[in-house]
């Protein structure tokens, strides 16, 4: 818990940072103004009721009454920079937090689930909030009362002291006892957590193929069984709790069982005055509460040391694609595309396996095969989403490793089958790789993709707010948009991973005619599965399992009567007499 505390602290603005040593010494401070009223009800028994004296009542109850509001107020003022302190950490945090995630690589996100990820975002980061905003203040205040109010007693009467302090010893004992016990509790519960979120999450982003397979019923019985797991989990640690709470309570509750029958019986015997009986009764909750609080307080430890264990994963986590720190700008990408034997495992399974293969700048290459064969992790290899395992990866003659990844991923605009598109306008989503782009360029983009058609008619054209993941359209018109927002950016690549998949062959034919007439040069690089979207293609490569098994132009595949024979055939509707 330590080096989270530290983590902490080294992440907290410096500004902000004194704001938060201003607010625990004001802690400090209030917890020692709190001696002031006690010590004066002293003066109040002794000097005013017991000899019936009300000359020093009034300047006794002004005292009491002024130091009282200076420790309200200045509790105000400390709240108040707490609350600052926290917030700015919040703020900075979830900031550098994101930062972490864009600039991760994609066996991160491989390996954790959208849920799990948001819940580190919101509930854990502000458990770390909550550490700074009341934890650490309730620690310094519950530690500062109990010592001060120690000393002031001590001083008073040492024996009646040490016959409380007596039960401190087994307050912490027990308090130790069930921190022991509650820390991997809270561990459970953060997991239980995450799969509940992550269960909420898939389903709100399913809902549309939840909807289709009317699995509604099922959905809530699974999320049905996530929550009762969470609460579960809630219960055992309140119940662990309940389990030691009414020995705390009776610990405490005996401090001032002692209070009363050993003052009581000092009074009797003259080593105790009614003043300093009362100096007793009033700050003995100062020694009880702090070990009542204990066991509240380490909860709340236990819980951010949780939360901060998660949160720090993410923020110290790092991709595991480097780029190389001699890596030299190199401009515009041309479109030059090599794979020079490569392979590529993923956890251990071949994916890729020898595959070599080159495109000049400018040419078309077309890519089909079986699913799973490997189709989509050429693109990701290009784009250097993942390194390779054995050969080279080359653009324009450069490894991509030696390429700067901001460089190379600019160069390459790619559309896929599976569209993602923002809750923003359609505008916003067609100029996102490329912000700068007049309203008319907008518009020219979205004419190739064949959009400009159905985005003019919307409700408010390009100006609509087409939901997220574009719902409302159609998937035929989500794709016109990402293959819109692909040609934008002006790639030196244009990777159209099934672009055309859910559009009908006259739409499909007339993106052809527009991809041919694109007003810059670039490679395009088509993965598809009809031979009407890669006849034209300068190379066609046939992958299955991983490996190209044929490769070469439209007619000369046709002559090798392979898996694309057999396709052409199959599409065509033709016999293999008939295709002669």
């Amino acid at each position: 818990m330590r080096s989270q505390i530290k983590w902490l602290w080294q992440n907290m603005d410096p500004r902000y940072r004194r704001y938060h040593v201003i607010a625990l010494f004001i802690s400090v401070f209030t917890s020692a103004l709190l001696l002031i009223n006690p010590a004066l009800s002293q003066r109040l028994i002794d000097e005013v009721i017991v000899p019936q004296n009300p000359d020093p009542l009034l300047g006794i109850l002004a005292v009491m009454l002024l130091a009282k509001l200076g420790r309200e107020g200045l509790r105000y003022l400390m709240i108040v920079l707490l609350e600052k302190d926290s917030q700015n950490l919040v703020y900075n945090l979830r900031n550098r937090l994101f930062e972490r995630l864009q600039n991760n690589d994609m066996v991160f996100f491989d390996q954790h689930r959208t849920g799990d990820l948001m819940t580190r975002m919101s509930a854990d980061v502000d458990w770390c909030r909550h550490f700074l905003s009341f934890i650490d203040y309730r620690l310094v205040d519950s530690i500062c009362t109990f010592l001060f109010a120690g000393i002031y007693l001590f001083l008073v009467n040492w024996k009646l002291t040490l016959m409380l302090m007596a039960i401190t010893p087994v307050l912490l004992g027990v308090s130790k006892v069930f921190s022991a016990k509650v820390r991997p509790r809270f561990v459970f519960m953060r997991e239980k957590l995450s799969e509940m979120n992550t269960a909420a999450q898939e389903n709100i982003a399913g809902n549309r193929v939840v909807k289709a397979f009317a699995r509604e019923e099922y959905e809530k019985k699974r999320f049905e069984e996530k929550n009762r797991a969470y609460m579960d989990s809630n219960l055992k640690i309140n119940q662990l709790w309940l389990s030691f709470f009414p020995l705390i309570e009776f610990l405490a509750n005996g401090m001032m069982l002692i209070t009363v029958f050993v003052g009581g019986l000092f009074i009797i015997r003259g080593e105790l005055t009614p003043g300093q009986m009362a100096i007793f009764t009033g700050l003995s909750w100062a020694l009880s509460n702090p070990m009542r609080d204990l066991g509240n307080l380490i909860n709340n430890l236990q819980r951010f040391s949780t939360s901060a264990a998660k949160v720090m994963e993410v923020y110290y986590s790092k991709s595991g694609l480097k780029e190389d720190p001699e890596a030299e700008s190199r401009g515009p990408v041309k479109g030059g595309i090599e794979f020079r034997d490569v392979s590529f495992a993923y956890e251990g399974k071949e994916v890729i396996r020898n595959v070599s293969f080159r495109v000049e700048p400018g040419q078309t290459v077309a890519v089909m095969g079986p699913t799973g064969g490997g189709k989509t992790t050429l693109i990701q290899l290009l784009a250097r989403f993942y390194d390779v395992t054995e050969g080279a990866v080359l653009v324009d003659g450069v490894d991509v490793r030696q390429w700067k990844l901001k460089e190379l991923r600019a160069g390459i605009g790619t559309a896929t089958q599976d569209v993602f598109l923002f809750s923003d306008s359609a505008k916003a989503n067609i100029a996102f790789g490329a912000p700068d782009l007049t309203e008319a360029e907008i518009r020219g983009f979205a004419a190739r993709a064949a959009a400009d058609d159905f985005v003019s008619k919307l409700p408010e054209g390009y100006d609509t707010i087409i939901g997220e993941r574009g719902v409302g359209l159609s998937g035929g018109q989500r794709q016109r948009i990402a293959l819109a927002r692909a040609m934008a950016v002006k790639p030196g690549i244009l990777v159209l991973d099934d672009t055309t998949s859910a559009v009908d062959s006259e739409t499909e034919q007339y993106i052809q005619e527009q991809l041919r007439a694109l007003p810059y040069d670039c490679t395009k690089w088509i993965i598809a599965q009809r031979i009407s979207s890669m006849k034209d293609a300068d190379l066609i490569l046939v992958l299955e399992n991983g490996r190209i098994t044929e490769q070469g132009t439209h007619k000369e595949l046709l002559r090798k009567r392979g898996y694309y024979w057999q396709t052409y055939l199959l599409q065509y509707g033709l016999t293999e007499k008939e295709a002669v």
